[in-house]
């Protein structure tokens, strides 16, 4: 007979839940976890492939044309001004600005046909973050809503035990914000309540009106290069309630003897085995000077910071890295706020000069400080947009120079890592780059392959604060990826 797979959050050890700091200190009371999930009815998890996954997520739709599927033969309208370079696998181009990745494109495959019906970006991100097509009822595509689907991330809490007091899903180095102050929809936890919000480290404060890989590649779509000296990527902060000021945290004695003395009421509460995980192991790392050391990659040795670039991007993705090797399940990096990817206008200059080469870089050495580390095979990469762009070469109104514009229609996603059959090509797209022409897949397919990584079995459901149940998978993994 097999063991039901349980949710983990509902059996946590009394020696964790002490060491993780105090609930009644931050005043967050219990978080009535128990009508959560049918635990009884869900089947024993399935073996991981990897024990981690890396979802790399470009804000503003990368241009399919312009990264991974190259039309050299198309008219000038669509082909671009881009040539194809050859990769380490025969028969397989990309970009001329992608060199670094064609060098290891044993270590990757790629899905050129994954495929959704919205343009918008707002739902697009949602789409492409809970790896649902379907809109919730009521969607707003201005702000996020209780009645939106949970993040990829929310779900993987969810499912997924913390490891040495870390959370099993971190996003950073900031949250999706248009430049608008507009929250992007998808990011957080919809139907499964506000107290299973993905784990955010903020690293990089949003800043209005800003692009890129700061400070080497900031840039605006329209001006091109420009300088903001106020920003900077700083050691990762921690959300707390507003009401646990900041005098109260600048003293770590007075905090560390807080903790102490709450142990004797988290002996008793922890009896309970049900209370709010984020908040406990905010109080965890924030206590633990080891790992905030190890999560300030501003300090790292220098020789690793050039590998994957003194940026917002190499750094992030250094970050990452780092996280993965501690236990942490899943981590979602944001290379590039307020739409970065969205190149509407001088699309060639802003991809050639400061959008693709950070991203070659970082990912790259993304990739090889994984594998010397032994743990590449361990770790599955996702990279993806929450659109791909027009086939047709376009100039909008009052622009300089030409862009494409959002495509739901087809995207290529990069994958690595976890078991992924490297130099692979999973579907393609019509001889334009505008719709899937072989083995179209679904953000459900994307999500489905992230969760059987993971070991989630697949008929694992999760309910909402109503306790209506939801199917975890809604499509099969994507077939013919994986070894």
């Amino acid at each position: 007979m097999k063991t039901p797979f349980i949710h983990p959050a509902g059996g946590i050890a009394r020696r964790t839940a002490i060491q993780a700091g105090t609930i009644s200190l931050l005043g967050l009371g219990l978080n009535h976890l128990a009508a959560l999930e049918a635990l009884a009815t869900n089947p024993s998890p399935t073996p991981a492939r990897a024990k981690s996954v890396i979802y790399i997520f470009l804000s503003g739709g990368l241009a399919q044309h312009e990264s991974f599927d190259p039309k050299p033969d198309a008219p000038s309208e669509i082909r671009g001004e881009f040539k194809p370079i050859p990769t380490r696998t025969a028969g397989m181009q990309i970009c001329e600005h992608l060199p670094l990745l064609a060098a290891r494109s044993e270590k990757w495959a790629l899905c050129r046909s994954l495929t959704h019906k919205s343009n918008d970006h707002s739902a697009s991100h949602h789409i492409m973050l809970t790896g649902r097509s379907d809109m919730p009822v009521g969607f707003d595509p201005n702000k996020p809503k209780e009645s939106d689907w949970p993040s990829i991330a929310s779900l993987t809490s969810q499912f997924l035990p913390p490891a040495n007091n870390l959370p099993p899903a971190i996003v950073l180095p900031e949250k999706l914000v248009h430049s608008t102050g507009r929250v992007i929809p998808g990011q957080f936890s919809g139907i499964l309540g506000r107290k299973k919000e993905p784990f955010f480290l903020d690293a990089c404060p949003f800043h209005p009106q800003t692009y890129g890989a700061f400070p080497e590649y900031l840039f605006h779509h329209r001006d091109g290069e420009k300088q903001d000296s106020n920003l900077a990527f700083h050691s990762p902060n921690l959300s707390l309630p507003h009401w646990l000021t900041q005098n109260r945290l600048e003293d770590r004695v007075t905090l560390v003897r807080a903790l102490d003395k709450q142990k004797k009421f988290l002996d008793q509460a922890a009896e309970v085995q049900s209370f709010d995980r984020h908040w406990q192991m905010a109080v965890s790392l924030l206590a633990d000077g080891k790992i905030s050391d190890s999560l300030d990659v501003t300090k790292a040795p220098s020789a690793i910071q050039e590998k994957y670039g003194r940026n917002a991007f190499g750094w992030s993705l250094l970050l990452a890295s780092r996280l993965v090797e501690t236990g942490v399940r899943l981590v979602q990096v944001n290379l590039g706020n307020d739409e970065t990817w969205d190149t509407h206008e001088a699309a060639f200059p802003n991809l050639k000069n400061y959008l693709l080469p950070p991203m070659d870089r970082a990912v790259s050495a993304l990739l090889d400080d994984l594998e010397s580390k032994g743990l590449l095979e361990d770790t599955l990469i996702v990279m993806a947009s929450e659109f791909g762009r027009t086939p047709k070469i376009t100039t909008i109104d009052g622009a300089r120079l030409p862009g494409r514009d959002h495509w739901g229609a087809v995207q290529s996603v990069f994958f690595a890592g976890g078991g992924v059959r490297g130099g692979t090509v999973i579907g393609s797209s019509d001889k334009n780059g505008g719709y899937p022409d072989s083995a179209p897949q679904k953000p459900e397919n994307l999500s489905a392959t992230i969760f059987k990584a993971l070991g989630i079995p697949a008929k694992a459901t999760f309910l909402d604060e109503q306790s209506r149940p939801y199917a975890l998978y809604n499509a099969d993994p994507i077939p013919g990826l994986m070894s």
